[in-house]
């Protein structure tokens, strides 16, 4: 009931994925190699989660889970939301998505420099489900004047959590996964399909 193909190549994604749902029982499939890119072309983390479920569903012929999940600074508004992996260009690398985030909150102090992680998981049971499962989480805090560790992927060096006194790549992958936007969507996910299970399945 809970094999699913994951709808992501991002390996650190993956790896984030699987640690968290592996241990509730679930069974992970990741993409075929053949399958083509799936355009982003939504204006929120909601719309290009479904488009990737759905994508990866169609291709497969399999129930889909996808993520889709970004960085928002308020005070940049909302950017680098739904571009966060690609905000300093077509060809971006974390690390040049990380120069960019410093450098565009330079002037900026205080309450000025909050942040959140958002995480926005779609489940689809086949291409066109008319009743797709949508979980988010958010993770809350601050970024950093520059970067401070080398685990976790993304903006992970440079975003620190209210609940921690150190980076998110500074932390074990056991304590991130807890307090993670991730690690939040995903266990609400299984929460509600373990509630639904009976009724949403044929």
């Amino acid at each position: 009931m809970k094999r699913v193909v994951v709808a992501s190549r991002n390996a650190g994604k993956l790896d984030e994925i699987s640690r968290i749902l592996k241990p509730l029982g679930w069974t992970l499939d990741k993409l075929p190699d053949a399958m083509p890119e799936t355009g982003e072309t939504g204006a929120s983390f909601v719309e290009n989660a479904l488009i990737k479920a759905r994508a990866a569903s169609a291709y497969t012929g399999h129930m889909s889970l996808a993520d889709d999940s970004g960085l928002v600074v308020p005070a940049l508004g909302g950017r680098p939301g739904i571009h966060s992996a690609r905000f300093s260009g077509s060809h971006a690398d974390d690390p040049a998505n990380i120069r960019l985030l410093i450098e565009s909150m330079r002037h900026l102090s205080g309450v000025q420099r909050k942040a959140y992680f958002c995480s926005t998981v779609a489940w689809v049971r086949f291409a066109q489900d008319p009743d797709p499962l949508i979980c988010q989480g958010r993770w809350y805090g601050w970024i950093m004047e520059s970067s401070q560790g080398h685990s976790g992927f993304g903006y992970d060096p440079v975003f620190r959590a209210h609940e921690t006194d150190c980076s998110a790549a500074q932390l074990p992958d056991n304590e991130k996964d807890r307090l993670s936007h991730r690690g939040k969507a995903l266990r609400h996910l299984n929460e509600v399909l373990i509630q639904m299970e009976d009724d949403y399945f044929a």
